[in-house]
């Protein structure tokens, strides 16, 4: 590569004054870069930063009732820990492997996808990715509502109580879902900058609140539990490992490079993976063993918490904690939410849709409040269409993963050009279609109506057995998908000049 070439990539040369940080962009200005790779010039900051973005992502309520949902499947309570952790890390490795792109090219993940799809063919990953992001807000906001309003109604009983004086009214729902809904859409209007402070102090906030809540509630739990309860087989413990991938790192992985792209394109790609890891793990993993603990202590509350996670869980504290406790619960939820709304509004662009980043995020907010309105007001069970959106999406993310870090590696010593592109990368699109295909084909429902458009390839007795609730599709997809991409990458013909957007 040329001189010229290399500076060509590189952008516009960084600060005289100190090369390596560049300029911080305003806190309080509406973020302009779109999918553009964002210039030496206004990069910033360490990987050390990384960690608060995720950090608050995880501190949500949420990850509490993920160890019910784990001990659920048949696990003891160590047997959940342990396949829990292990989920948790492999599954968020992945993010963090994903990040270092970010910080190389300065481009978004799903921009970054189109040196492997092409222009035109990366539009079928991004429209998962859109998925992924707009059900995720959706999931956080309604629970948000769902929670906020029970305590509301212990709070303020004849204003946000029905007769009973323990139900919720709907005024109180639509209240906690419209101040967590405008939050989150107003910090992604703003932009990276905004949301890497913001994370930085919720993370602070909810930590804290977390730990207040944890000291109240340590009569509900048994720690001499931990040994109680039947354990499940190893095909049981493998479905665990794959659920919590699912449930974490696999929701994330369309992220990744989003928050690592303002950092210098020097930046140590293992600091970045483990900055980003760690941020990732931790706060859920606590959590998952606080919920494990309360399971295996109080049973009925933990089943409770199942359904509803805030306001079960919010049932035996002191009248005084209430609205701290609400913060703390809305605050969690909202700051996951934020994430996956800038990301989408990342999304909707690489689409090739003409409209700016912020007007993205309105687009985002408006399908955002329908699909909360579904959930609360239409669906019959909450976490029957949970698992299956996490088990469907799961499939399909997992397999862009596997493509996305081959060609990752294919490229470490020359890095992704992402200024001439092919229309169509049929080997990754051809990679992503059949291990996808083979994925869900090997994945079960408890939703009836997905459950007819899944495990195609699984016997009825293999269904209902050891081997459907391992629900292997999303390991076999990644597999697949990365062995496919690796033996046909190196087909495609070479890209043909024409830029990305």
């Amino acid at each position: 590569m040329t001189q010229q070439q290399s500076q060509k990539r590189a952008g516009p040369p960084t600060t005289a004054a100190n090369p390596s940080k560049g300029t911080n962009p305003s806190t309080g200005a509406v973020e302009r870069n779109g999918i553009n790779p964002v210039p030496d010039a206004e990069r910033h900051g360490t990987p050390r930063s990384l960690f608060w973005p995720w950090a608050a992502s995880g501190l949500s309520l949420l990850s509490i009732a993920y160890g019910v949902y784990l001990m659920g499947l048949g696990l003891s309570p160590w047997q959940t820990i342990v396949t829990g952790a292990l989920g948790y890390v492999l599954s968020f490795l992945l993010v963090g492997l994903i990040s270092v792109a970010g910080a190389r090219t300065g481009a978004p993940t799903m921009a970054i996808g189109r040196a492997s799809f092409g222009t035109q063919g990366n539009k079928l990953p991004t429209v998962f990715s859109y998925v992924s992001n707009v059900g995720w807000e959706t999931v956080l906001v309604a629970l948000s509502s769902l929670g906020g309003s029970a305590i509301l109604a212990r709070v303020a009983p004849g204003t946000f109580a029905r007769a009973d004086g323990e139900t919720p009214t709907t005024a109180g729902q639509a209240l906690c879902f419209v101040v967590t809904a405008v939050s989150v859409v107003v910090v992604g209007i703003f932009g990276h900058a905004l949301i890497m402070k913001v994370q930085k102090y919720l993370t602070a906030a909810i930590t804290g609140l977390t730990v207040v809540y944890m000291v109240l509630m340590a009569d509900r739990i048994d720690p001499s539990a931990l040994g109680n309860g039947p354990s499940g087989s190893l095909g049981t413990c493998i479905g665990g490992v794959v659920f919590a991938m699912t449930l974490l790192g696999l929701g994330w992985v369309n992220c990744g490079a989003d928050y690592s792209r303002y950092l210098p394109r020097t930046s140590s790609g293992r600091a970045v993976t483990w900055w980003t890891t760690l941020g990732g793990v931790l706060p859920p993993l606590a959590l998952l063993v606080f919920g494990v603990l309360l399971n295996a202590g109080d049973p009925k509350l933990a089943r409770a918490a199942a359904a509803d996670p805030v306001g079960a869980l919010a049932a035996e504290l002191p009248t005084w904690f209430l609205v701290p406790y609400l913060l703390a619960a809305i605050g969690g939820f909202a700051s996951g939410a934020i994430m996956d709304i800038y990301s989408s509004g990342m999304s909707m662009l690489a689409l090739g849709i003409p409209v700016r980043r912020h007007l993205a995020v309105l687009v985002d907010g408006a399908l955002m409040a329908f699909g909360g309105w579904y959930v609360l007001f239409v669906s019959p069970s909450f976490f029957a269409t949970f698992q299956a959106f996490l088990s469907v999406i799961g499939v399909a993310m997992a397999a862009w993963t596997a493509v996305f870090l081959v060609e990752q590696w294919r490229r470490r010593h020359t890095g992704f050009e992402l200024t001439s592109v092919r229309a169509l990368g049929w080997p990754a699109v051809l990679s992503l279609a059949v291990a996808t295909a083979v994925g869900l084909g090997l994945i079960t429902s408890g939703d009836p109506h997905i459950a007819r458009a899944v495990g195609f390839l699984l016997t009825d007795g293999a269904a209902r057995g050891t081997l459907g609730a391992m629900n292997l599709g999303v390991v076999v997809a990644l597999a697949v998908a990365a062995a496919l991409y690796a033996c046909t990458a190196s087909l495609a013909d070479r890209p043909t000049s024409g830029g990305t957007r």
